[in-house]
């Protein structure tokens, strides 16, 4: 009996099995706005996406590129697009801060080095257990 419900359910797991791969465009306000953006993100580095009008740039830094993924077990595909977003935020925030910038401007999603850029939202993808997020972005200092 053991041995044929084991059978049973490795039958019902297909080794052809499609894997998922949905494409997002997700507002970018909204996953900016949550508590625990404004928590961990701060004040102190400014962000700026797509073309997005910001001061003039003093000086540019470089250009830094983050890829993250998330384990998206038991969440939605928008609240674990959104908790990796803020995780390739908070790797740029630490870029700029590291590199002595106080800016990141021309933010663009990266997925795959595909970039999209958009002053209102990101991409994210997300499979069965995995969502992730790639950014694009120029450290910079801003004149003041």
């Amino acid at each position: 009996m053991v041995i044929v419900t084991c059978s049973a359910v490795l039958g019902a797991v297909p080794g052809d099995a499609p894997v998922r791969n949905t494409k997002h465009m997700l507002p970018i306000e909204p996953a900016l706005q949550t508590p625990a953006a404004k928590e961990k993100l701060g004040s102190k580095i400014g962000f700026y996406f797509g073309d997005q009008a910001h001061p003039q740039v003093e000086r540019e830094i470089g250009e830094w590129v983050t890829n993250l993924k998330t384990n998206a077990f038991n969440k939605s595909d928008e609240e674990a697009c959104n908790r990796v977003f803020l995780g390739a935020m908070l790797s740029l925030r630490d870029r700029a801060v590291k590199e002595g910038g106080d800016a990141v401007v021309r933010i663009r999603s990266y997925y795959r080095k595909d970039e999209v850029a958009s002053v209102t939202e990101y991409e994210c993808h997300a499979g069965a257990l995995i969502k992730g997020v790639a950014l694009k972005g120029m450290m910079v200092t801003l004149a003041r």
